[in-house]
């Protein structure tokens, strides 16, 4: 009846997890509690859990990656003491198989489930503020989304507990993802998770291409939009063209695993350098689906903070354009090793310096941009700064492994991590926090505490360089990947000097959640009325901060790239209209909780092979679908009399934050 599911399933011989499992269960048991006391699951369920409003969503992603960067810390630091403990002659505290299993999670989280919902969760507050529309256009799709990626979350941590995680690294290549080497449910809990999240993550790109290309305000045309709008259109393309390749490539390995076929196998017609190919042609659109955004946020918050209009609006466009085009012709230079040939590899290689062309592009952007500019050191603008430099650095090593001779020597060495690291931490980690600091009072209607920033930036950047720097030595020493056991003493103390790093991180993440509790404290000294008082380039100052629900009570006509700007150089004021009209928006649904709750109760079955209940859920996924597409009550008005009861309230506070930023 329980398929493989039995007691022994339960790690009880492992006090590391069974204390961790302990912790999550006493932590979300007093969370629990705590909501019941003060009677808030009502205000919970309708105000968040079923709110289809484009900004909760938003916030509620951004929440869940922030304690997935926790979870996914954790193991970096597990990963790291051990190395250091088993280069100093030790046995260390992680046998190999627990070892691998952090070390594939550590990957998987990062990537899939820290990395992406910072992304997206950013896409959902910002982007339909700044093109000028009240929600994205397909809202109900887009709290979907948003619970199937929880799902992933769900399962993923679900593997501390009942089973384990798999142990193949984060993209379990066969045939050590196959069911001969990998009998157990690891790898299956590997690829229902990655399955069930990534299907909301293709959803999510169908609705922000949507609703860029239509739901714009009149008068923004493509080359009026802003920089981060922009840069998130091109990454959701690449979403629409990569997901699917990795939903496709997940499937076929499901295959493999549950009914024998041989798709990536050795034998019976299989490939399993096909496998290889698939999960690149994915894996490197997805890195610039990570970074392309956040090349958007650089650019609003240098222009920003250097109180000057973007450097080369269109060039940085179109390299934008070329960098989505060019990401689809370098997958290959992740496995110059695997013998390709020369022309093969020279192709990819010659491909790779090739991309990093536009990329340099962005980067003389933001320094004229920086030239001559009034720069303020708001925290934003050092994450800015920091990533100019780390991110150069992680280009150049980038450059050096993408000339196969190189690579040959490199791929398999610490040089690769390091590389790796330098452009995800230095690239996309500090771009989310810099984007954090920037929209936050967007979001809440309050800014976030500058010394805790700061503090919070200096303890990320140097642990950084602490923690990284020395993997290109050890990489250069010879030091390989993925070792754990019986590593060579002469490692050790570079291994000690990047723990250290480790922990001014660890340092650094403290600071934020300090920064985060400090400016909860004192929100009503740090409000801020309107937002972004200083940001001249999009429509998100024609809004309150937090914005009503609806975000535009009329939706504004575009003339210029800085509409602002223009409107005070003419000495045109923002008026307030005559009258309103009443408002279409759509409703609140739990229909996505249902969709996803049946959609992890299938994974879970398929991972256990309780075919019963698989067979039950996956009726439920149907039913609850098309009951949903039969649901014609899910819109509503907003009255004209609500519309100017919280008008009135917000040009009021407009008002007095403009006289405040002209005293």
């Amino acid at each position: 009846m329980f398929g493989k599911l039995t007691l022994d399933a339960v790690p009880f011989h492992e006090p590391i997890i069974m204390v961790t499992v302990a912790a999550i269960i006493l932590g979300g048991g007093g969370l629990v509690a705590t909501l019941t006391w003060f009677g808030k699951w009502h205000w919970l369920w309708n105000e968040w859990l079923t709110s289809v409003d484009h900004k909760k969503i938003g916030v509620m992603y951004i929440i869940v990656a922030m304690v997935m960067l926790v979870r996914g810390f954790a193991d970096a630091i597990m990963m790291r003491g051990q190395q250091v403990l088993a280069s100093a002659g030790e046995a260390g505290f992680l046998p190999p198989h627990h070892y691998d299993q952090i070390f594939t999670a550590h990957g998987v989280i990062m990537i899939f489930f820290m990395a992406m919902p910072l992304i997206v969760g950013l896409m959902n507050i910002v982007i339909p503020l700044q093109i000028g529309a009240r929600d994205v256009a397909f809202p109900f799709l887009n709290s979907l989304s948003f619970w199937l990626f929880v799902v992933g979350v769900v399962l993923i941590n679900l593997s501390l507990a009942i089973g384990e995680f798999a142990q193949t690294g984060w993209l379990a290549y066969p045939p050590l993802s196959g069911k001969e080497y990998n009998p157990g449910v690891g790898v299956d809990y590997w690829i229902w998770s990655l399955q069930i999240s990534g299907i909301g993550t293709l959803l999510t790109g169908v609705n922000f291409f949507a609703t860029i290309l239509n739901m714009r305000a009149p008068g923004m045309s493509m080359m009026k939009m802003p920089v981060f709008t922009w840069t998130s259109l091109c990454s959701n393309i690449l979403i629409i063209i990569s997901f699917p390749i990795l939903t496709v490539t997940i499937a076929l390995l499901t295959l493999d695993r549950y009914l024998g076929t041989h798709f990536f196998t050795n034998d019976m017609g299989g490939n399993m350098m096909m496998y290889i190919n698939l999960i690149w042609a994915w894996g490197h659109p997805e890195v610039y689906i990570l970074v392309l955004p956040i090349f958007g946020v650089f650019s609003e918050v240098t222009a920003t903070f250097c109180k000057k209009r973007l450097f080369g609006y269109t060039s940085l466009v179109w390299a934008t354009i070329v960098i989505t085009v060019l990401s689809f012709i370098v997958w290959l230079h992740h496995f110059f090793t695997m013998g390709g040939g020369a022309n093969v590899n020279a192709f990819f290689g010659i491909a790779t310096m090739i991309i990093s062309i536009p990329t340099g592009v962005k980067i003389f952007n933001w320094l004229f941009t920086m030239y001559q500019g009034r720069i303020q050191f708001h925290s934003s603008m050092l994450w800015t700064i920091g990533f100019l430099v780390t991110f150069s650095v992680g280009g150049m090593t980038g450059v050096l492994l993408a000339v196969p001779a190189a690579n040959f020597v490199l791929h398999n060495s610490l040089f690769l991590i390091a590389h790796f690291h330098n452009v995800i931490i230095g690239g996309v980690v500090f771009g989310c926090f810099a984007a954090l600091n920037y929209w936050f009072p967007k979001a809440f209607g309050f800014t976030l505490n500058e010394k805790w920033g700061i503090r919070a930036f200096w303890f990320w950047i140097t642990g950084f360089f602490v923690a990284f720097m020395p993997l290109y030595v050890l990489g250069f020493m010879g030091m390989t990947r993925r070792i754990s056991q019986d590593i060579d003493p002469q490692f050790h103390p570079m291994l000690v000097i990047a723990a250290g790093g480790a922990v001014l991180i660890a340092c650094g993440v403290l600071c934020q959640v300090i920064q985060v509790f400090v400016s909860i404290r004192d929100r009503e000294q740090n409000r801020d009325l309107t937002g972004d008082p200083w940001d001249a380039r999009t429509l998100e100052w024609s809004t309150s901060s937090p914005p009503p629900f609806y975000n535009f009570a009329l939706v504004p006509d575009v003339h210029g790239l800085d509409e602002f700007k223009s409107m005070k150089d003419n000495n045109v004021a923002y008026q307030k209209p005559m009258q309103y009209e009443k408002i279409h928006m759509p409703k609140n649904t739990a229909a996505g909780i249902v969709i996803a709750g049946f959609s992890l109760l299938f994974g879970f079955a398929m991972i256990w092979y309780i075919w019963w209940l698989a067979i039950v859920s996956f009726v439920g996924i149907v039913v609850s679908w098309i009951v949903k597409s039969f649901d014609e009550d899910v819109d509503y008005y907003v009255s004209v009399t609500e519309i100017e009861r919280i008008e009135k309230l917000r040009y009021e506070k407009i008002s007095q934050a403009d006289l405040n930023h002209v005293n």
